[in-house]
């Protein structure tokens, strides 16, 4: 199975961003995974409606997704699994023959109506607020923590 981060935008604080690659390198020692950016709406009337920013990322995230794909969208509104329980969802996925899984993340304004009539599985990796360009590295992390969970491996400690 391939995971896939897919984000809007592309990472805006250069503090972040070697973190995130770090995070994106360990992951590929346990499973083809990529992290794809879908470029900033550039329509500057666009970036003063914010519904209408929100539809323009949304055209995007849903062009970029298969039918076979198995997708989930970041959002506050979503389950809050623990780590050891998203590892049991990862390893639920990598056997149920899911070629792809991806995970969206979406702009700074959220996901258009669009979207989430599309993809109707959420997952929140927090209760607080976190800016979409921090919660990329904490997705990354989790993903990671949970493969070494997979693997009885030394990262994570309960």
């Amino acid at each position: 199975m391939q995971l896939r981060l897919l984000v809007v935008g592309p990472t805006e604080d250069r503090l972040l961003s070697p973190l995130i690659e770090g995070y994106c390198g360990r992951i590929v020692h346990y499973l083809p995974f990529e992290m794809e950016v879908i470029p900033n709406v550039t329509a500057s009337q666009a970036r003063k409606d914010i519904e209408r920013l929100k539809q323009l990322e949304g055209e995007q995230i849903l062009r970029r997704l298969k039918p076979s794909d198995e997708v989930i969208l970041l959002d506050e509104k979503g389950k809050e699994p623990t780590s050891r329980e998203l590892a049991t969802l990862l390893e639920k996925k990598m056997l149920s023959g899911a070629k792809r899984w991806t995970w969206i993340v979406g702009g700074p304004y959220g996901f258009a109506p669009e979207v989430y009539a599309a993809v109707p599985q959420r997952l929140s990796l927090s209760r607080l607020t976190f800016t979409h360009n921090m919660i990329r590295l904490l997705a990354v992390e989790q993903i990671y923590r949970a493969l070494t969970i997979l693997h009885n491996e030394p990262y994570h400690h309960d």
